[in-house]
């Protein structure tokens, strides 16, 4: 029955066969099922929202980082780069993290990023390690806030904060707060945590979940055993401010996911996203959230 069910709700509620498990689509009415956004319904509302002329920019993190540099602070080089010029290998590994952030451009969902120690490489064998892993872009590592260092080490955790824009107007679809759990990312897909954060307070209001609906919620991370739900994200207005900013500067891109560190030096962008993952939008919030986005067609 299950079989046949996830199978007729692909074309029913144009969602994927993962998207009928993630939204326990098995145990929901068929009014309940239409109010979540699947991958069909939302890869049509984001072609529609960010045009493929448009949403270039946001695919390309090289593109991406020059153009929205202003919200930048960390050190970053294509390959080219430091091919161009080796000096500035050896000024991105003597930053003071002691960490380089290694990438491709096009990567998706924490794909193609490894962490190395400045210490194992010098100006040539950096390049040389890029090339032979077809990394072409490397980034200063961002030393998070002391508060979310201590919720998890092992990664950057990031917020995403997700806007619309409406006539001019920045509107906030949702903000999430992206846990690492012994990864050096903190995708979903990775196998990360994500929790609801109040748009207006900045404070976690619910247990971070996985997308793996086998695994648990955590009130507290798994591994630190920090408090998750009631964290009340440092900074949260200036949090606030940089997203709504961000989303002004290419305005042919009206819904975009903005992934955002949180420094004690201040907020930084880290990218953003066209195709925001609709997971970490509705799974959260443990409800469907299609209306939301019904109302800007």
């Amino acid at each position: 029955m299950i079989i046949a069910d996830s199978v007729l709700s692909v074309f029913i509620n144009n969602i994927s066969l993962k998207d009928y498990f993630c939204f326990r689509f098995f145990e929901l009415s068929q009014f309940q099922r239409k109010e979540w956004a699947g991958t069909g319904f939302l890869y049509e509302y984001q072609l529609k929202m960010n045009p493929k002329g448009a949403r270039d920019i946001l695919e390309d993190k090289i593109r991406f980082l020059h153009h929205f540099r202003k919200f930048v602070r960390r050190k970053f080089y294509s390959v080219k780069d430091l091919l161009d010029n080796q000096s500035l290998a050896q000024h991105l590994l003597s930053n003071p993290s002691g960490r380089v952030v290694l990438k491709g451009s096009k990567g998706q969902v924490g794909a193609e990023v490894e962490v190395v120690m400045s210490s194992q490489y010098n100006s040539y064998g950096l390049i040389e390690y890029m090339r032979k892993r077809r990394y072409d872009l490397a980034e200063e590592y961002v030393v998070q806030h002391p508060d979310l260092m201590r919720l998890s080490p092992s990664g950057l955790n990031t917020v995403r904060i997700i806007t619309q824009l409406n006539d001019g107007v920045v509107d906030i679809l949702g903000a999430r707060l992206r846990i690492s759990v012994n990864s050096p990312v903190d995708n979903m897909a990775a196998g990360n945590l994500a929790a609801w954060v109040d748009t207006t307070t900045g404070i976690v209001q619910g247990p971070g979940v996985y997308s793996d609906i086998t695994m648990e919620d955590a009130s507290k991370h798994p591994v630190t055993g920090e408090q998750i739900e009631g964290l009340s994200v440092p900074i949260w207005d200036k949090v606030i401010s940089l997203a709504k900013s961000a989303a002004l500067v290419i305005p042919e891109n009206r819904s975009v996911g903005w992934d955002i560190a949180i420094t004690e030096d201040g907020p930084e962008l880290i990218e953003g996203n066209h195709n925001w993952c609709k997971l970490l939008w509705q799974m959260p919030a443990r409800k469907g959230l299609k209306p939301e986005l019904e109302k800007y067609l």
